[in-house]
């Protein structure tokens, strides 16, 4: 699992199980005051991992072109990511 923090918020990289099997990779935000549960945002569309742990992989390489997360906890990426 890998963290990134910003001005506002913490990025976390995570992982969703899909209902058909698999995982998607995705990014968890939390704001740094600890009020709210955290916002998953699955990242890489389309693409389905058959283990968590390559989800997970998949995400801590996105999480680094990661460049900002505004006040409402969205996700702003140096490249285009899904």
């Amino acid at each position: 699992m890998a963290r990134k923090q910003f001005a506002h918020h913490e990025a976390v990289s995570a992982l969703v199980r899909e209902e058909e099997g698999g995982y998607s990779a995705a990014v968890a935000v939390k704001a740094l005051d600890g009020m709210g549960a955290p916002q998953f945002h699955k990242i890489l569309a389309g693409q389905t991992f058959k283990t968590a742990s390559d989800a997970d992989d998949a995400a801590t390489l996105q999480l680094e072109c990661l460049v900002d997360v505004d006040e409402d906890g969205q996700l702003t990426w140096a490249t285009a990511a899904s």
